[in-house]
């Protein structure tokens, strides 16, 4: 069985694009991913991460967005 809980759900501004962030609980693995789904129109792409990649994604998305502010503040 598999157990599905919402962590987030937004819309980008610039390209309308829905994301939703799940976490996926597979209760006979005791195995738990992060799902991400990203709809643009009518098609979806989707990725089921484990926490180290989520973990190594997330950095990386922050180091970019502090890169971004420090450079808008110049």
């Amino acid at each position: 069985m598999t157990q599905i809980s919402e962590l987030a759900r937004f819309k980008v501004p610039l390209g309308s694009q829905e994301i939703e962030l799940q976490q996926i609980d597979h209760v006979e693995g005791g195995m738990s991913l992060m799902r991400i789904r990203i709809r643009e129109g009518k098609r979806f792409t989707i990725f089921d991460i484990d926490p180290d990649t989520a973990q190594y994604w997330a950095a990386a998305m922050q180091r970019w967005a502090d890169t971004q502010k420090l450079a808008a503040n110049d």
